[in-house]
């Protein structure tokens, strides 16, 4: 049986698109394998940069050339601690919200650093003070007395041995300063597919974890399945101060780029390492929309006030 949100959306959003399994699950391998079509031409389908993108790139230019002139940082959060739902939508300058077709920015301001102190807040009050700020004595006591830090639990398991070789420097790239990993995401399914479904799809891994039986392997796993769940809805919420519904799937190539920006935001947000496959994971599906859904425009998102 498919699923309920399948039912109510592959007439409209997936018409065009060929293949049956991964209108059953989620399978973005089989929606390729279906649906995309080799292109051995050149360039000459693409179009010159219209007025908006010169302008807003001009924009972009002299925000870096004063992030250079500033020493490499332009501005430092201090007060906020970087989350999907920290911030209010965010643009390249004031009264350019029309001319962006794609949104997005790590923090409210272009080129301004996030304040991360969930892998260490040394870590992350040594970046602010570095270039010239002074981070949150608040946010210093709750991180060191109240949340315990990837870096404190580092160092929680490192033997007397392992802490002796990293205070002579004898090995460096450590995991309490390295506090980050590969992490390969596959933005694409919530283009195709819609938070909605991906929510509905961990819900019943949720259910089926462990039939009953409770070892530390399961209980561990069904945490980490709350936690998937838990961020999901937080994307969809992130997507909706910008203005835009991304619990269905996309319905145009505009949409898919769109949701496929906003999908990675939380990379940016809550990250210490961009993801190795974050430009293939991404735009694979964005040609394949292209070529098989242009359609009519995308209407414009309704923003809260």
């Amino acid at each position: 049986m498919l699923n309920k949100y399948l039912l109510k959306t592959m007439k409209q959003e997936w018409r065009g698109f060929t293949g049956n399994k991964w209108q059953d699950e989620v399978n973005m391998r089989e929606f390729i394998q279906n649906n995309y079509t080799a292109y051995d031409g050149d360039d000459s389908f693409l179009a010159a940069p219209t007025a908006a993108t010169d302008k807003l790139w001009g924009m972009l230019q002299a925000l870096q050339k004063e992030e250079r002139a500033k020493g490499g940082v332009l501005d430092m959060e201090t007060e906020v601690v970087s989350g999907m739902t920290a911030y209010d939508a965010g643009y390249i300058g004031e009264g350019t919200k029309d001319l962006e077709k794609v949104v997005g920015l790590q923090t409210d301001k272009p080129l301004k650093r996030a304040f991360m102190p969930y892998g260490g807040i040394h870590m992350a009050e040594q970046a602010c003070t570095t270039y010239g700020y002074q981070p949150s004595e608040k946010l210093h006591e709750i991180f060191t007395k109240y949340c315990k830090t990837h870096n404190d639990g580092v160092f929680d398991a490192y033997t007397d041995e392992m802490k002796l070789v990293r205070h002579n420097h004898i090995l460096t790239g450590l995991p309490d300063t390295y506090g980050r990993g590969r992490i390969v995401g596959d933005y694409r399914r919530v283009a195709l597919y819609g938070i909605d479904f991906l929510i509905d799809e961990k819900e019943k891994d949720k259910r089926n974890c462990g039939c009953g039986v409770m070892t530390e392997e399961i209980i561990r796993l069904r945490e980490e399945i709350s936690m998937q769940i838990k961020a999901l809805k937080e994307m969809k919420a992130m997507a909706e101060i910008y203005g835009y519904d991304i619990s269905k799937p996309a319905n145009n190539a505009r949409e898919a780029v769109q949701c496929s920006t906003l999908v990675t935001l939380p990379l940016s947000k809550r990250r210490t390492e961009l993801p190795c496959q974050w430009v293939v994971s991404r735009h694979s599906l964005t040609f394949i929309y292209s070529a098989t859904s242009m359609r009519e425009p995308l209407p414009k998102p309704k923003h809260k006030n």
